[in-house]
């Protein structure tokens, strides 16, 4: 497909990006989610300074995906696990 250029604003400032058109809505959708999470923590704690915004989101960004990462090592590990059991009982079933 190729490249678009589309503007993503976040707060108070637009950013030019040349992405894939494949990726567009989820670049797209990630600016909103980010536009969402810096309106929360407006709110939540009357922080107006957009640097001090933009930090807590990107912590806040940052630790979920920390999190799921360690959530999917211990499903893929149990799988594993269990797949392992699984091959064990054909093996003596054979």
């Amino acid at each position: 497909m190729g490249e678009l250029s589309i503007k993503i604003k976040i707060g108070n400032r637009e950013y030019p990006m040349k992405v894939p058109a494949q990726e567009e809505a989820t670049i797209r959708a990630a600016g909103k989610k980010i536009n969402e999470k810096l309106k929360f923590y407006q709110e939540q704690f009357h922080i107006d300074d957009k640097q001090d915004l933009l930090a807590m989101v990107a912590i806040d960004s940052y630790v979920q995906l920390l999190q799921s990462s360690e959530t999917r090592q211990i499903i893929d590990e149990t799988a594993m696990e269990q797949i392992s059991k699984l091959n064990q009982l054909i093996s003596e079933s054979l």
